[in-house]
Parts: structure tokens; sequence; C-alpha cells
């Protein structure tokens, strides 16, 4: 038997206790004066000033600075302190001291202190790093990509440890939260069968099944849904999902959502687990979140913000001006008009002082979205300027709702085109006019989305969430005559303009989950081969279920002010999907590939066998 396995009583761990340190640097406080401690961190800084040397020495609680002075440090150990470069891992003991007053920072507790250095080792020698690690107040950032390759050091900087730290924190206040709810965390399959749903799947070639393959997941989603046919009741997971998607800014194709499904629950409880959910999360964050959460239909979101993730920090509600633009002689107006389109803006109170450019520039963000051009118009001096103003009628300032200095930014045709380009309208007007006020948070649940929304090109049905998304009950005689008009019971949550995640309530009856596949187009053979395994759970007996997923990556940006996706994440991919640091996805060796009964086409890459 070990020695370690024949010990008596094992000793209880201590925080940050250790064989080669007593405290964390960056964690010692007043209350440490005069105790003798050991450390161990990174040298961040060193300066020399006429034989005494000042280390700053860094660790994952923060800075502390290390006092070699001839007074107390032996000659032997100011010779290597003298020496010591930038990122060099070392060992330390001394006694903690005040720092003299000058030089105390009371907003960092471990900078009202000192340590005086008595012994010192370095354990862990560096090479000059390529990328500067400590960097003066407002320095630049070396360039992401270059940053990226070398991720280690960059993972060094206190900003990316404060950020993993937060993320740290609230999966634990999830976790708490859920448990105390009586929620099982249940991990599902990273190695799943391929169910094309959405976006596309990464796919894993089996080497014992020669031509079959496992897809990792792009959610959790049908295996929570047998979770409560098999009468777990209450399931939650930090879960890692895959997407296989094109280049967004601030996606990544490997990502956390907070995953959640319960059983015998209506709409109401499932908000009511979210709401809760956030208070937590925030909470740990040092924020408080007011409850209930402010509800608003898909319809009205789009109807006045154009957006079913509208940002309700600000007004700038878009309204309908049709009626004002109907008796008028304006060929833009009424051809939209006649093809079934409308007029529709924004009011922008005092917004005849943006300049012309600054109109400009709004009007490109919306003709970026489709918009064929913004119609502009602006109240001054009492009458009505802008290029529609002369087809107008008289009064038609009154009836568009403006007062003096006021501007109005109004678009022509479709709802499916107008309503996006008069969102990104409205933040930009927002952006330029500074009408968010500082620190304002307004969270909001989306209510009553469509089950369905037709392809405008085919005019086929597709799911307006997922396939596995409950009807309204009082909606379902229009499934056989209008399915687009169905609605779902279907839920978002937003935050400022964000989507933080969502979810619904799920189709418990197999012969309603038949139905809908059938009417987005699925064959009933194709529908057993792609989701066999949950109609036959379903047909085992389904309780009422439903649940949500929120993305945790995106909710520990917004929680740290973190510029990007990428500051949360300790090792993440580019917009290109390139692991820079691991140098992945990478060639393989064409034996390797052999083996998993797989061949490249011309122009591919392999490596040669070095078997």
């Amino acid at each position: 038997m070990s020695s370690i396995a024949s010990s008596s009583t094992p000793k209880r761990a201590k925080p940050a206790a250790t064989a080669l340190r007593t405290h964390l640097a960056g964690a010692l406080t007043r209350a440490d004066v005069g105790r003798e401690v050991r450390l161990g961190g990174w040298v961040h800084r060193r300066r020399d000033l006429g034989g005494l040397v000042f280390v700053d020495l860094r660790d994952r609680a923060g800075l502390v600075q290390l006092s070699c002075n001839p007074a107390w440090t032996p000659p032997e150990v100011m010779a290597r302190a003298a020496g010591l470069g930038a990122e060099t891992v070392v060992l330390v003991r001394g006694t903690v001291e005040l720092r003299p007053e000058p030089s105390r920072d009371p907003s960092l507790v471990s900078r009202e202190v000192e340590l005086h250095v008595t012994g010192l080792e370095v354990v862990g020698p560096a090479q000059t790093p390529p990328i500067p690690v400590a960097r003066k107040e407002k320095e630049e950032l070396p360039a992401e990509e270059l940053r990226l390759r070398h991720r280690v050091l960059d993972l060094r900087r206190p900003e990316l440890q404060r950020n993993l730290l937060l993320r740290h924190r609230l999966m634990q206040a999830t976790r708490r939260y859920f448990d105390h709810l009586g929620f099982l965390e249940i991990e599902t399959p990273i190695l799943t069968k391929p169910t094309p749903e959405g976006a596309r799947d990464y796919l894993v070639p089996s080497r014992v099944h020669p031509g079959e393959f496992f897809a990792l997941p792009q959610s959790p989603q049908l295996y929570k849904q047998l979770f409560m046919v098999a009468g777990l009741d209450r399931y939650f997971q930090i879960a890692r999902c895959f997407r296989d998607e094109d280049l967004r800014a601030d996606r990544q194709p490997e990502f956390t959502q907070i995953d959640v499904e319960a059983s015998f629950v209506g709409v109401e409880d499932v908000l009511g687990f979210g709401e809760g959910m956030v208070e937590a999360i925030w909470a740990e964050a040092g924020i408080t979140v007011e409850t209930p959460i402010e509800r608003m239909r898909y319809a009205d979101a789009l109807e006045r913000y154009g957006s079913d993730k509208p940002d309700l920090r600000f007004g700038l509600e878009i309204f309908d001006a049709t009626e004002v633009f109907r008796p008028a002689d304006f060929s833009i107006a009424r051809s939209a008009i006649a093809a079934g389109g409308r007029v529709r803006g924004i009011r922008v109170p005092g917004g005849a002082s943006l300049t012309r450019k600054q109109v400009d520039e709004i009007e490109a963000s919306a003709k970026s979205l489709g918009a064929a051009g913004v119609l502009r118009l602006k109240l001054s001096g009492g009458v009505l300027e802008g290029g529609p103003a002369k087809h107008l009628p008289s009064g038609a300032g009154s009836a568009l709702g403006l007062s003096e200095g006021d501007l109005c930014l109004l678009l022509a045709g479709p709802d499916r085109v107008t309503s996006p380009a008069l969102d990104r309208a409205r933040q930009e007007v927002a952006r330029r006019l500074d009408l968010i006020p500082q620190g304002a948070t307004r969270f909001v649940w989306i209510v009553d989305f469509p089950l369905f929304e037709r392809d405008p090109a085919t005019g086929a049905l597709a799911p307006m969430n997922h396939p596995f998304t409950a009807p309204v009950p009082e909606d379902l005689h229009l499934l056989g005559t209008a399915p687009e008009r169905a609605r779902a019971l279907a839920y978002d949550m937003v935050l400022n303009g964000t989507e933080l995640g969502g979810g619904s309530l799920r189709i418990a009856d197999p012969s309603l989950q038949r139905r809908i596949f059938g009417l987005l187009g699925i064959p009933e053979a194709v529908a057993e081969q792609r989701f066999g395994f949950l109609l036959e759970g379903l047909r085992a007996g389904a309780p009422p279920h439903g649940g949500f997923a929120f993305g945790m990556d995106r909710i520990v940006m917004l929680l740290s002010d973190a510029d990007s996706l990428r500051d949360v994440i300790a090792f993440p991919k580019t917009t290109a999907q390139r692991a820079l640091f691991e140098g992945a996805p990478a060639p393989v060796d064409a034996a390797d590939l052999a083996e998993l009964h797989l061949e490249l086409k011309q122009g591919g890459k392999c490596v040669k066998s070095e078997k």
C-alpha cells in the first residue's frame, strides 16, 4: 500500500496554503503585517533604485510589492532579485510590512503592504515574452490575432483573469440556484446522432462503424425532453454546444449554455425559473434585477421597435405614417402602399440638430439591411422641410406628431424590410444623440412568437424556434388552414437589445409532433429516421414540459463589460474558426484517415504517415 493510502488522517486543505506557499500574494492585507509568509508567483515588473530592488509579484489574486533591501535581504538574494526577468516564476519568503505612506494604495488591499524579502528562488525561468503582460495604463493592446497566438501569456493579463474568475462565480451561482429548486444536474452525450435542424453539425466519423458518423450537439434539446419522459422531473446543465456556422463577428463554433427543462409546468412557471436565475446570477455580480420582468408580445415588439430584441433604454418608437402619405402624390410611398407595404418611421426630438453627414450615415446603416432609402422630414420655423414635404397635405407635420426642431426618418416598403432597418436607425440615432442613460438596464420577455415563418422565396414553412415547440392551444385549429398565423408557447429574454436566451413549452403528444413535422415538409419516414428516438419516448407517455437555454458566454461578456466573447472564453476561436494557440484545425496523418475509412478530395490536406 502506498504511503498516501496508508496515512492515517488526511490533512484538511486550506485556501491557498500548500507545501510551497502560505498565502496568495494579491490577498495580503494589513492583518498580515508582521507575519512570516511564503509566496509563489510571476515577476510582473522589476525596478532597481540605487542598491534597492523592488519587484511586483503577481498571482491569481493580484499584485504585491517585494522589497529587497540589504538591511534585511542577504547579498546572494539581492543579486538574484536584480537579475529577474519579466514573467519569471519565483518562490519568495519574508515578512509582511506596511508600505511607506506615500506609496500605499488603499483601493487595493495588497498594495497597502509589501514583503520584506529574506529568501528568493527562481523555479520557472522565462524567455522574453513575445507580447507584454504588464502594460502601462491605457497602453494599446497588441493585435488580437497575436494575442490569441500567445494565449497563455494573454491569459495572465489581470483583465482576462478577472473575467474567468467572474465566469466561475456565475456558474457556481447558477448551480446553487437550481440545486435549491430541486433541479438535477445531468450530463448529456457529446457524441450524438446527426439531426439537422438549424446550423450545420460538426460530424465525427466512427472508426468501428465504417461510413457512419456521430455529431457534436448543437444543443441537448432532445435529450432533456427525454429526461422529462423518463420521470426525472427537473434537469439543468451548463452544457457545451457546437454549431458549424458561417463567419460571424461575435459567435463561437463551440459555446456554453445554461440548459434547463422541467415537467408539469406552464409558461409562467418557466418564466419564473428564468427570472430567478437571472436575479441570482446578476446578484453574484453585485447588481439587483427587479422582477417580475416586463412581457411584450412579439407582434408589438416588431411594430414598436422593429425587432424581437428591442432595446428599451430609450424611446424613438416606430409609428405608422401610411395614412398621412396615402393621399400624397409621392411615387415612393404610393408604390410601397399599392404593393401592400407601409410607410413607417421614428420621430427624433431635437433631431434637426443632426448634421447632414450624420443623417447620411444613419441612412447608410438602414440601407445595409435592405432598405431602399430613408425619407427625411424636419419641422423648422413651423415649416415642414425635406424631400417628401412638398407632396404632403398641409398640417402633415402635426399629423406626423412633430414639434419644432424634430426630425422624422421614414421608410416605405414591406415590414420584413422596414422593421430591421428602422431598428438599426433607432440604435444609430440613440448613439449619436447620447440617448442611452449611463448604466441603464432594461430586461423584457418577448412572448407569443409565431410557430412558423414562411420562406419569402419558396413559401415553405420553417419553425420560428425549433420543430419541438408547442403551439398555443387556442391556435391549434389554424394548423389546417393558416399555420403561419399560429402562435407558439415560446419566449425569449432580452436585455438592452441583446437576446440572453429563450425557450418554449414542448410538444408532448406524438401525433401532434408528427403533424408538425408534416407541415414542415418532413416525410413520416424521414421523421422516424431523424427523430424516431424522440417519438418513441413521447409514445411511452410524456408529461407537459418546457424549458429554456441561456448563453453563458454572452452573460459573462455583459456582466464583465468585455468587448468580445473571446475575452470571456479561455481558448476561443477566431472568426475564421481557427484556434491559433493550438494550431487547430490541422492536417492529420493519412494513415489515421484510412483507419476512419475516409479519403480526402483533391486539394485536401493531410500529412505523410510516419507509421
